[in-house]
């Protein structure tokens, strides 16, 4: 936080929603549907989760009303902000009955995303470097060349969370535009707003705000820094590149392989996760043939296919391939961890696996093995 820091009230973030859709922005936001906190286009500032609550446990996922009107008390729910960057499904080429290309038109509408928490903050960074890094995909940069953030400290960590540990939170870092501390006592409803751009302080001007006070920044921080001793989960302090890649061969994988379904919702909910695949489709008179692009998973069986069949053929095999991939060989690829702490393989996995688990796990192990070669 700035030291330039004011607050608005409750109808203050219903009035930022509305400047924003004015400024011609699609505004995403969270919201109630289907038993479950989603990400979704908001009509207005009433759609927002207001008295809301979650919780979370491995495999487990339950909305419940709190106490009070709390907009933002809430961990992540099973979307994340990458289905808007980079879509689930989209249509990238076509071709017509001469079988020559034919142009595919997109045209991303401006958006701005209200309440990203300090994980999910670091996977859209993430994803900025592995989608628009040297070989720059086109539709993931037109999206996220004129997004607008609109950040949220977390001052309640939910049970699967560990983003403490991975250094991508409680509190937010650079890279929005406006960050919000909400808080509810005896002075009411309100949220703490610090710019991080010219252009929040462009939208900022539109709505009534007041400055804060300094006791009531430093309650605030207080606040983000209490959660941090509050995380649900944390990741072993260990040195998580080296442990994998000393485990290849661990019989642990064995064991993880006998729970793990590979269904890949590990892979689906993830917000870092960027593989795809492509199908042609045509239809029944054969004049007309589309391409598509999907998100795939390497807990796919085809996903590693060569001519011959697939490279990784086990549950055991493919289990490892991405938790290294995620916790090693990414630092390779990219420069960072691909995983962010926001706990949701963990919430969404209907085994019941705990990344962070199956991590202390391996050190375990290794530990052992160690202690019996000496």
């Amino acid at each position: 936080m700035s030291e330039d820091i004011v607050m608005i009230d409750r109808a203050g973030l219903d009035r930022l929603v509305d400047v924003l859709q004015q400024r011609g922005y699609r505004v995403i936001g969270p919201q109630v549907r289907d038993n479950a906190i989603v990400l979704d286009e908001l009509d207005s500032g009433k759609r927002l989760p207001a008295g809301w609550g979650v919780e979370t446990a491995p495999g487990r996922y339950r909305l419940h009303r709190r106490d009070d009107a709390a907009v933002f008390a809430h961990s992540a729910g099973p979307g994340s902000w990458k289905q808007f960057l980079h879509p689930p499904r989209r249509k990238i080429a076509q071709f017509g009955p001469d079988l020559e290309p034919e142009p595919v038109e997109e045209s991303p509408v401006r958006s701005a995303f209200l309440g990203v928490r300090g994980c999910d903050l670091t996977s859209i960074a993430i994803l900025g470097k592995v989608l628009g890094g040297a070989h720059p995909d086109a539709s993931f940069t037109a999206r996220r060349k004129e997004l607008f953030i609109v950040a949220v400290n977390c001052t309640e960590p939910g049970g699967v969370c560990f983003c403490a540990s991975m250094g991508t939170g409680p509190g937010v870092s650079a890279g929005y535009d406006l960050a919000l501390t909400e808080r509810i006592d005896a002075e009411g409803h309100r949220f703490l707003v610090d710019v991080g751009s010219a252009d929040g302080a462009e939208i900022l001007a539109e709505i009534t705000a007041r400055p804060a006070e300094a006791e009531q920044i430093a309650a605030a921080r207080a606040a983000v820094t209490a959660a941090t001793g509050r995380m649900g989960r944390e990741m072993p302090e260990v040195d998580i590149r080296a442990l994998l890649h000393e485990s290849r061969e661990s019989p642990h994988w064995h064991d993880v392989a006998g729970r793990c379904f590979t269904c890949g919702n590990c892979t689906m909910v993830c917000p870092t996760c960027f593989c795809t695949s492509t199908e042609d489709v045509t239809d029944l008179t054969g004049d007309h043939a589309e391409r598509w692009e999907h998100w795939s998973s390497c807990f796919e069986l085809d996903f590693s296919y060569l001519h011959g069949g697939s490279v990784r053929q086990s549950g055991e095999s493919r289990y490892r391939q991405w938790i290294t991939h995620k916790l090693s060989t990414w630092y390779e690829q990219f420069g960072s961890s691909g995983c962010v702490g926001c706990g949701r393989c963990i919430a969404w996995c209907p085994a019941e696996i705990d990344l962070t688990a199956e991590v202390a796990r391996l050190a375990e192990s290794a530990e052992e093995t160690d202690h019996a070669d000496r």
